[in-house]
């Protein structure tokens, strides 16, 4: 502890939001993993799965539009405490008795949770911009790099403990458990988080939720095709195949995502190694690197398309091919992730991130629900083929960015 004292008071900072975001992590995952088997165990279509998630993607979209706004104006440490409080909430709420758990009420605590999320992660990365020094890109990418990578590593763990929870002690004392944990760490954030973080030095219009910065727009519309990409294969089409195609049993399904999660998160945290883009000059090459690793995500998904078509074993086709991209998915992540605090303001730096994770959560949103829909007429490969069109819209629309602009410049815009 006297360590830690001893530490500067911005790593100190990093370090509170980094344990906030990592338990709070832990059991977005865990809830999703056991949310969608439990339904799924009950004999819900793989549309009926994907609409329960559809309130917590839509109240994504939202969050994160007034979220950044809300932080701009009454400090991040509120929005962080408002996401954990929220987070108990919706968990006590699907600790009821099962006949209670009807879809509505289900949507309505995923809603919930959605909120929490985004309040959350909205949060978490707009406090890494104002802890690192102005025109420290290099510093910027390598802490981003690491909150995101290992917050997914974690949803990974979240993922394996959701499966393990319902195969074990089962949903509602499984759900209740998560909301014990997750309100411990609302507690320890409540007395050490600073006060006042990320407040906009003046007033903050309402109407200034809506960027007007042309690169937050571009970067925004990638991130909504990337991310859209990603969940119209993952949130319900693969472990539906995994579980009712490959016949793997609820632990295998939720161990098998677990680990790409956790695999995913790692090279996240390692991306800037990856990427190569090193010292105070980094954010120039960060347009021509976020092109780059699009195609060569894009170019994943058609490998796997045509594996799949041309007979070969479906397990083991998805073992490598979900192993390259998701190595390949991580890094384009990270790319974005860096880029928008690259972009965003310094004062009231939450409205650029709030509009930027807007557009994440709506590439969510469509694309949990092609998951279902398109599954359950075209099966996987279907969806393999829409993740791809996605993402050669991402790269196309990447090749629209400008160059960051220069520390000085983004002090004279603030």
């Amino acid at each position: 502890m006297e360590r830690v004292r001893q530490l500067p008071e911005a790593i100190r900072q990093y370090m509170v939001v980094t344990m906030a975001y990592w338990s709070f992590t832990i059991t977005d995952g865990a809830l999703r993993m056991l949310v969608l088997l439990y339904f799924y165990q009950l004999g819900y279509s793989p549309f009926e799965v994907a609409m329960l998630f559809v309130l917590y993607e839509l109240f994504g979209v939202i969050t994160n539009l007034l979220g950044g706004w809300i932080g701009a104006r009454f400090g991040l440490h509120r929005t962080l405490f408002a996401g954990m409080f929220l987070q108990v909430v919706a968990l006590l709420m699907l600790t009821v008795p099962e006949a209670w758990l009807g879809v509505i009420y289900v949507m309505l605590a995923q809603a919930l949770s959605g909120i929490a999320k985004d309040l959350n992660k909205m949060s978490a990365k707009s406090s890494v911009k104002l802890l690192v020094p102005a025109g420290e890109s290099g510093r910027l990418f390598k802490w981003v790099a690491a909150l995101t990578g290992s917050k997914n590593a974690l949803k990974g763990v979240g993922f394996f403990v959701g499966s393990a929870l319902l195969g074990t002690i089962g949903f509602q004392v499984g759900v209740l458990a998560m909301a014990v944990w997750i309100a411990v760490f609302f507690l320890l954030s409540l007395i050490l988080l600073r006060r006042g973080m990320g407040q906009a030095s003046g007033k903050t219009p309402f109407r200034q939720i809506l960027s007007k910065s042309r690169a937050v727009n571009y970067l925004s519309a990638a991130r909504f095709f990337l991310f859209g990409a990603r969940d119209i294969w993952f949130v319900v089409a693969l472990p539906v195949f995994l579980q009712g195609v490959l016949g793997w049993s609820h632990v295998q399904v939720g161990t098998f995502m677990a680990l790409w999660v956790i695999g995913y998160g790692v090279v996240q945290s390692l991306a800037p190694r990856f990427a190569r883009l090193q010292g105070r000059d980094s954010a120039h090459g960060g347009r021509r690197a976020a092109i780059a690793w699009a195609i060569a995500l894009a170019l994943s998904l058609a490998l796997m398309v045509v594996a799949l078509d041309a007979g070969f074993s479906p397990a083991a086709t998805l073992i490598i091919g979900l192993g390259l991209f998701g190595f390949l998915f991580a890094i384009n992540s990270s790319l974005h992730s860096w880029l928008i605090l690259e972009y965003a303001r310094g004062d009231g730096v939450s409205l650029d991130v709030g509009f930027y994770y807007m557009a994440n959560a709506a590439g969510r949103l469509v694309g949990t629900l092609l998951s279902g829909l398109v599954y359950q007429f075209h099966g996987l490969s279907g969806c393999l083929l829409a993740a791809l069109a996605f993402i050669l819209l991402s790269s196309l629309i990447a090749t629209a960015l400008p160059k960051p602009a220069a520390p000085s410049e983004r002090r004279c815009q603030s």
